[in-house]
């Protein structure tokens, strides 16, 4: 009997698996997506210009991309707590030698340990492990659900790397980051109980073959292609905003806010998201997620900034923020089947965060060029309604990985 069709995990180990992996979810994504509010303290403080920072977190943001697929492809080989304790080590690594080492080279040179430390410990190698073990119909749930734990990590990290950077200085505060990732390695006991093996060896069962199959497939590239997007407003918000907002004279906590209220609501968008592509076609519900984006970026340029503008934005954001997760890895699952998820999903996630490093990086390099980010917020515009776009042709069916999987 091969591997993949071993007897199912007892519901006892599955439930608590499910809220290690949140667990996981929560500290391994919260303070890697709101390190943004280091940008403009660190910056100021050392002398250097905002692209310095910008290309660390581009450098961590496509390291993380590149370490997916291949934690991915790990994962469904051996497992995936062996791949989460080796990412949650190697992140502590990479924050600590930021807080340690004072040297814009070093910190650039450090976005790679962080960039493959979070690729292999985030919470897309988390979900995915969970989503093989539950039932199709509680799948986009379960989805949804850890992609909200790791939006509460932000909602929590933000402020909170606020208000230790008030208190002990930003040197301090990243080392505090460095050790938080070591709290990942007690909860993987409980994932590695339902974690088990998908890609056994046999017919069609190659890695590389099942790659081919699904980049021949209309479908899998549109959702490649259209995550390139979430990526790319994903990374240039989280980096940028909270600069932008205290170039304009605002408070620095409501910098924080900002982002600690994108990951407060994406709680309630991630079990939004998770719900309705259990009821509603994914495709369209993505579509809508991107347009409305471009509406809700487009009103937050136009009308004067101010604390409520801010509050505004960020909320109706965090709703859309990590929305496009469950349904993206969803139709992922759908279309391609579960024997590659891990492999196929990760290889996704590498389009999203090559976006990213382009919105990550760009953001900081036009504004060192030109004092602005109006370039950057219109071309998030523009993005958004291309994406819209790029998702209404997938189809929803399974594919040829998938039918052969059922076979």
């Amino acid at each position: 009997m091969s591997r993949t069709s071993a007897a199912a995990p007892d519901p006892a180990n599955i439930t608590a698996a499910v809220v290690a992996g949140c667990l996981v979810a929560f500290v391994g994504f919260g303070f890697a997506a709101t390190f943004g509010v280091f940008l403009r303290p660190m910056s100021q403080e050392l002398g250097w210009g905002r692209e310095v920072f910008s290309l660390s977190m581009a450098v961590q943001a496509l390291c993380w991309g590149i370490t997916q697929p291949l934690a991915g492809i790990v994962a469904d080989k051996r497992g995936a707590a062996r791949v989460l304790a080796f990412g949650a080590v190697l992140s502590a690594l990479g924050f600590a030698l930021r807080g340690g080492v004072i040297d814009p080279t070093v910190f650039v040179a450090s976005g790679v340990l962080v960039g493959i430390g979070t690729g292999a410990c985030s919470f897309p190698v988390v979900i995915v492990a969970l989503g093989k073990v539950v039932a199709p119909e509680r799948r986009s749930f379960i989805l949804g659900l850890g992609t909200a734990a790791a939006s509460t990590g932000m909602f929590v990290a933000a402020p909170l790397a606020s208000l230790l950077i008030a208190s002990f200085g930003w040197q301090t505060s990243i080392l505090v980051i460095a050790a938080s990732f070591l709290l990942i390695l007690p909860m993987l006991t409980f994932i590695a109980r339902v974690s088990r093996p998908t890609a056994a060896a046999g017919p069609g069962g190659q890695v590389g073959d099942a790659i081919r199959t699904a980049f021949g497939d209309r479908a899998y590239v549109l959702l490649f292609a259209g995550f390139f997007v979430c990526g790319f407003h994903v990374s240039f918000i989280q980096t940028h905003l909270p600069a932008y907002i205290a170039d304009q004279g605002l408070a620095p906590i409501i910098a924080a806010w900002s982002l600690g209220l994108i990951g407060l609501f994406n709680i309630a968008g991630s079990f939004a998201s998770g719900w309705s592509g259990q009821v509603y076609s994914k495709k369209k519900v993505l579509s809508g997620i991107y347009f409305v984006r471009a509406v809700v970026i487009t009103g937050f340029i136009l009308i004067p900034l101010s604390p409520a503008s801010v509050l505004v934005f960020s909320a109706l954001m965090g709703v859309l923020w990590l929305s496009t997760v469950p349904l993206t890895t969803g139709l992922v699952a759908q279309t391609q089947g579960l024997r590659f998820l891990s492999t196929l999903a990760g290889l996704v996630f590498f389009s999203h965060q090559t976006g990213a490093f382009i919105g990550a990086w760009l953001g900081g390099r036009l504004y060192d060029t030109t004092g602005s980010y109006d370039a950057m917020w219109w071309a998030a515009i523009a993005l958004g309604l291309l994406a819209t776009l790029l998702h209404l042709p997938i189809r929803e069916t399974p594919g040829p990985l998938a039918q052969a999987e059922a076979r």
